[in-house]
């Protein structure tokens, strides 16, 4: 079993920016990854990103595309979500996720999920 913490939602302004972050009880899987998912009230959960633990390459929503980036801290176990340039359609809760990714299908496949956090964001 993995734990996940997320930390760092709250409320800011239209433009502002957050830092989130997730820290992982331990890495799990061979090729290890990392996701970052949100959920706005009466929506459905959607991909905002996603990082390969081992490469440290990423991807991201078309949505969060030069806004947002994912990172990585080997040596705490930890992912971080920096959200720039925040809209008010980005309000919601943001939820990291633990699982692995498959090169030969080029996919991720996120077995563990933290309880989030709430990103509100103001107009």
């Amino acid at each position: 079993q993995v734990q996940l913490a997320e930390s760092g939602g709250g409320l800011v302004q239209t433009g502002g920016s957050l830092r989130l972050s997730c820290a992982a009880s331990r890495r799990t899987f061979s090729n290890y990854a990392m996701g970052w998912f949100r959920q706005a009230p009466g929506k459905e959960r959607e991909f905002v990103s996603a990082i390969n633990w081992s490469s440290g390459s990423t991807r991201y929503a078309d949505s969060v595309k030069g806004r947002f980036t994912t990172s990585r801290d080997n040596a705490k176990n930890t992912v971080y979500l920096q959200l720039n340039s925040l809209k008010p359609e980005d309000t919601a809760v943001y939820s990291c996720a633990a699982g692995s990714y498959s090169a030969p299908s080029n996919s991720y496949r996120f077995d563990y999920w933290g309880r989030g956090t709430q990103v509100t964001v103001s107009s």
